[in-house]
């Protein structure tokens, strides 16, 4: 398959070598000078579009994809896919949608789960939004660059199905520093708190799959002085993602509206932003004094 690979990134370039490395004829392009092995580069993201049956950006934020969308999609031939796999706001997301429809381009939106490892390794997780068609046709290119791909509905649900997890996962996680730092001032043994809670009605993934206390539990960025799986400014970006989708579409979320607000004071006002995203158990001890 051709391929134009707008995006090469920490994420990105993992993406676009394994496509690459597969067979397929990947063209690629950045704002920056970047080097990755079997894709070579072009001049213009309109250029790597060119010819290509499928596209795919991976992009920091929803401005940037529709400036790129503007470039890129009149230089795609009819049928051809954009398939979008940055994290962006669902509106967006369904915007470039409804351009590259009215040019007679297919479109997906796909953000992944997994990080730069699972880019690396191909293990990534896709949630994808966007018609059947698509689907289809860019599947085999999810299985190359990723374990599982979710077809979550129509355009932007992709969007939809990444943000709200997240939010989960940033409000637990809040949640299971939270209680790490109540055991520590009631006395209680890091390890003994994890052994119950790990095994009742506290489970949860951010306590049995990536604790926040270091030495307890499986192995995860607190045994690395909270080197980031998932930084801190990333879980921000996502949770303020989910607020603004919150407020477009009137729902209530005062539990992802407060972690937006703990993770917007760790990253900007405390310096958290380039520790993982778990650093919060150190922040609650130091503010309890441990």
């Amino acid at each position: 398959m051709k391929i134009g690979f707008i995006g090469l990134g920490n994420m990105g370039s993992h993406m676009a070598r394994n496509l690459a490395a597969a067979g397929h004829d990947v063209t690629g392009y950045d704002m920056s000078p970047v080097r990755v092995p079997g894709v070579p580069l072009a001049n213009t993201a309109a250029d790597a579009a060119e010819g290509a049956e499928v596209v795919i950006t991976m992009l920091p934020n929803g401005e940037i994809l529709r400036q790129v969308s503007e470039q890129i999609q009149p230089a795609m031939k009819a049928g051809a896919c954009h398939l979008d796999c940055s994290t962006v706001d669902v509106d967006s997301a369904r915007a470039v949608a409804e351009s590259a429809s009215d040019r007679g381009l297919l479109a997906m939106d796909a953000p992944v789960s997994g990080g730069t490892g699972g880019a690396d390794a191909g293990t990534l997780t896709f949630m994808a939004g966007g018609p059947e068609e698509a689907f289809a046709l860019v599947s085999p290119l999810f299985e190359i660059m990723g374990q599982k791909a979710v077809h979550c509905g129509g355009a932007g649900n992709g969007q939809a199905a990444k943000i709200c997890n997240n939010m989960i996962l940033g409000v637990t996680m809040i949640a299971t520093c939270e209680a790490f730092a109540l055991a520590d001032q009631l006395g209680l043994d890091r390890q003994a708190m994890f052994d119950v809670v790990s095994t009742s009605s506290g489970y949860s993934w951010s306590m049995n799959a990536y604790c926040p206390a270091p030495g307890v539990g499986p192995k995860s960025p607190a045994d690395n002085d909270y080197t980031p799986g998932f930084a801190a400014a990333l879980m921000l970006k996502d949770l303020r993602l989910s607020q603004l989708a919150a407020q477009s579409s009137g729902a209530e979320t005062p539990m992802g509206s407060a972690a937006e607000a703990l993770y917007s004071r760790f990253v900007e006002e405390e310096g958290g932003g380039d520790k993982d995203f778990s650093a919060m158990l150190p922040r609650f001890s130091r503010l309890n004094g441990a």
